[in-house]
Parts: C-alpha cells; sequence; structure tokens
C-alpha cells in the first residue's frame, strides 16, 4: 500500500480508537452528578459502566471472526453508525434504566469498532513497521482517556453530564464520514465459509451475561444461582468450541500457540487489575476530598496521559527487542501501584495520587502496545480478526471481571444505598479491599508474562 492509504487508514482507526475510549473516561468522572439527576444506587450506578463492558464482552470475540469471514471494514462501518445512534439516545434518556440500556448498545457498537479496526490496521502494514502503527493506534486510546477525565469533568461542571454524549453523537459522525471516506471496500477477504459456530456463541453470550448479572445480585440466592449458571455454560461453551468445525473461538490458539496464549492471559490479569482504577478515584476524589468533577477530572488525567505519550515510543522498542522485558517492567510496575493505592486515606495528599497515577500509567504504556505486537505477530494472517479479537476480548473481560468485583463488593457493603448516603470510611473500606484484590491478582501476571517466549526474528 502506498503512504498515503497506510496513513488514512492508521486515521480512521485511531479516531474510533479514541471515541471510544474518551466517552468511557469521561463518564466515569461523570458518575457522581449521574447518580444525583437520576437518584440510582451504588450497585445501578455502577451498571452504567459495566452495560458497556459487558456489551463489549459479548460481542468482540463474535465481532473478530465474523470479520475473518465477511469482511471487517464493513463490520467496523456498521459499529460507528450503532455507537453513533446510542450515543443520542443517552443524551435524551429520561432515567436510569433507559440510560443503561442505551449504554448496552453502545458498548455493542464500539465492540464491532475494536478487532475490525485492528486488523484492518495490522493488514494494511508490514512486519517490521507493525509494532508502531498499533503503538499509535494504543496511543490514541489513551489519548481519549487522558482527555476524557479532563473534558468530562469541565463538562459535568459547567454545562451538565448529558453533554458528553452529544460530543460522543459529534465524534460518531466524524468517525463515519472518515471511515466512508478512507475505508470503501475491499478490505474483507473472506478466510472461512459458512455462518460459523451458532451454538457456540449463544452458549458463549448466555453465560457471560449470566455470571456478570448474577454478581450485581449477590448475596441473594439468584445471584449465586446465576453465576453457577454461567459458569457451566462458559464450560460447555469451550467444550463445543473445541469439537465445531467453524468455531468462533478457536482453541488452538490457546493449546498449541504459547506465546498467543500466554500473551493473551497477561493482558486478562493486567485489565482485570488495573480498570477500576479511574472509577474508584472519580468517586474517592469527589465523594471523600471533596472535589469537583472538574479538579477530579485533571488528576486523574495523570495516568492515561502517560499511556498516551509513551506508547508509540514503547511500541517502535518492541519492533527491536523483545516485547516480553517491555510487558513485564510494565505488568510489575501496575501491580506495584496497585499496592499503593490500597493505603490512600481520607486526606491522603493529591501529590502522592498524582505519583502513583504516573508510575501506573507509565508501567501500563510499557505493558500494552509490546503485548499486542506480540499477539497480533504470533499467528498467521488468516487468524487477524480473530486473534485481534481475542486480544480485544481479554481486554475488556479483564474489564468486566474488574468491574464485578466492585458490584459485588458494593451488593455486600452498601446494599441499596446511593454513594452520597454510604460513609465515608465504609466506601474507604470497599476501596481498599478493591485494590488489595487487585493487587494479588497482577502477581501471578508478571511470571505468565515474562514465561511467554521470544518473537522471532528481535533481540
Amino acid at each position: 500500500m502506498s503512504k498515503r492509504e497506510e496513513f488514512s487508514i492508521l486515521s480512521v482507526v485511531a479516531v474510533t480508537s479514541f471515541m471510544g475510549t474518551f466517552l468511557v473516561s469521561a463518564v466515569n468522572i461523570a458518575l457522581p452528578a449521574i447518580g444525583r439527576d437520576l437518584t440510582l444506587n451504588a450497585v445501578r450506578l455502577s451498571w452504567v459502566v459495566t452495560a458497556f463492558i459487558l456489551a463489549m464482552a459479548l460481542f468482540t470475540l463474535p465481532a473478530g471472526s465474523w470479520g475473518d469471514r465477511s469482511d471487517n471494514r464493513r463490520l467496523f462501518k456498521l459499529g460507528v453508525i450503532l455507537f453513533t445512534l446510542s450515543s443520542a439516545i443517552c443524551y435524551v434518556s429520561p432515567d436510569g434504566y433507559r440510560l443503561i440500556g442505551a449504554r448496552f448498545l453502545q458498548g455493542v457498537g464500539a465492540a464491532l469498532t475494536g478487532p475490525t479496526g485492528q486488523a484492518i490496521l495490522v493488514s494494511a502494514f508490514p512486519a517490521e513497521r507493525r509494532g508502531q502503527a498499533l503503538g499509535i493506534s494504543v496511543a490514541s486510546v489513551y489519548g481519549g482517556l487522558a482527555l476524557g477525565p479532563l473534558v468530562g469533568g469541565i463538562v459535568t461542571l459547567h454545562a451538565g453530564w448529558r453533554i458528553l454524549f452529544l460530543i460522543a453523537v459529534l465524534l460518531g459522525l466524524l468517525s463515519l464520514l472518515v471511515s466512508y471516506l478512507f475505508l470503501k471496500g475491499g478490505g474483507g477477504r473472506r478466510n472461512s465459509a459458512g455462518r460459523g459456530d451458532v451454538t457456540g456463541t449463544l452458549l458463549f453470550m448466555a453465560g457471560l451475561a449470566a455470571l456478570v448479572y448474577g454478581s450485581s445480585l449477590i448475596p441473594a440466592v439468584a445471584g449465586w444461582a446465576l453465576m453457577g449458571a454461567g459458569v457451566a455454560l462458559l464450560l460447555l461453551f469451550w467444550r463445543c468450541e473445541r469439537r465445531a468445525r467453524r468455531p468462533m473461538l478457536d482453541t488452538r490458539l490457546f493449546s498449541h500457540n504459547r506465546l498467543f496464549a500466554r500473551s493473551a492471559l497477561s493482558a486478562l490479569i493486567n485489565y482485570t487489575a488495573t480498570f477500576a482504577i479511574i472509577f474508584f478515584l472519580s468517586l474517592y476524589l469527589q465523594k471523600v476530598q471533596g472535589l469537583s468533577a472538574r479538579d477530579a477530572g485533571a488528576i486523574i488525567v495523570a495516568q492515561p496521559a502517560m499511556m498516551a505519550l509513551f506508547s508509540p515510543v514503547v511500541g517502535k522498542l518492541s519492533d527491536r527487542i523483545q516485547p516480553r522485558y517491555l510487558a513485564t517492567a510494565g505488568m510489575a510496575m501496575c501491580t506495584a501501584g496497585l499496592g499503593m493505592f490500597s493505603l490512600l486515606g481520607p486526606a491522603t495528599d493529591v501529590r502522592i495520587i498524582i505519583a502513583i497515577l504516573l508510575w501506573v500509567g507509565l508501567g501500563f504504556a510499557l505493558f500494552s502496545s509490546p503485548n499486542m505486537n506480540t499477539i497480533m505477530s504470533s499467528v498467521d494472517r488468516r487468524q487477524y480478526g480473530q486473534a485481534s479479537g481475542l486480544a480485544s476480548s481479554m481486554r475488556v473481560f479483564g474489564q468486566i471481571i474488574s468491574m464485578s468485583i466492585v458490584t459485588l463488593l458494593f451488593s455486600l457493603l452498601f446494599g441499596d444505598r446511593s454513594i452520597e448516603e454510604v460513609p465515608d470510611p465504609l466506601f474507604l473500606r470497599a476501596m481498599r479491599w478493591s485494590f488489595i484484590i487487585f493487587t494479588l491478582t497482577g502477581l501471578p501476571g508478571i511470571i505468565l508474562s515474562f514465561s511467554r517466549g521470544n518473537l522471532k526474528g528481535r533481540g
């Protein structure tokens, strides 16, 4: 491809990557305002985030398989359309239930653009420049995360949280325009015939939905029953995929490709451990420390800013040296940062919080681009869509596990109370235990990341 074509494809993927993460991080900052305006208790408020992540978890993995079987570019455009329309519904939602439903549709749209966008990107760039391109794409993700808290805090304070979804509509329309200008078809070579594994897809979706929704009902018996049913359905899904002629999930990537399997599992662990940081800090800074949404956003921006700044640099480094060294160092830094967050008190100096955020942000930059480069370079071209879908799925699975842990603790400790009604010491207790759990989660990920093995042709 020409340099102009490569640049155009990189631009459109970067714009859509920015769009989704910008909204996620901006909404996190607006959560206290959303809870007050729509009178949501702590558990329902967590579902404003969880619904979006759950939809991504349900549809990201199938989207990678669908893209390989049809046309990644066409599926990518469909995702942008759905994301834009659902953002408009969020803007006009009159109550919490409809907002949560619209957030679920947003997640479906984001799921369709995630793996297909990465597959389009990887197909366009040669192996020797793939790490740099992926680094730029990851930087756009972190750019959205960086601007989201700051812009979200300012907009929420001065114009109201609904304007955030109007901004999402405008970004969606811009992304749609760029997509139709630069992705004019020809991006999808059909690698497999047939409809794919419908039974496996349904088992996967039903099992994951039951598992996540059940966690929000605990300690009720129905919650435990749903979680048990979810685990059983997911085990049945794995068994069916091993025997399917055209599986949604090629289990051989995990059983016969050590480099891919350990890199994907490292991503799952890292995202499980780190995703709830911004969620908790948004509530902590506004509820416990009494800061405005704008000021809280200005503090939280430190972490994603470091990610956006260093991801392209680290991505380029991973083209020359073994990615596992960079990724393992990043995982260790993130885990150490989580341990530091577990020590936060009611009057912790803001400068200490910023320092920890900078530390974790650098660790995440060291981990993310090299890990993604390893995943995509460990498979052949026919599996790009599925590998990208699995990589994205590991991210959203980690995010949904992280939020399920938060929801479970909120259900056990807060009951039906809103965040404002929860005493500060009790909120700090929930936050402390969450960060302890996440720190312990990250420790085996360090070992797994280092033991993945080396990419061929790297120093």
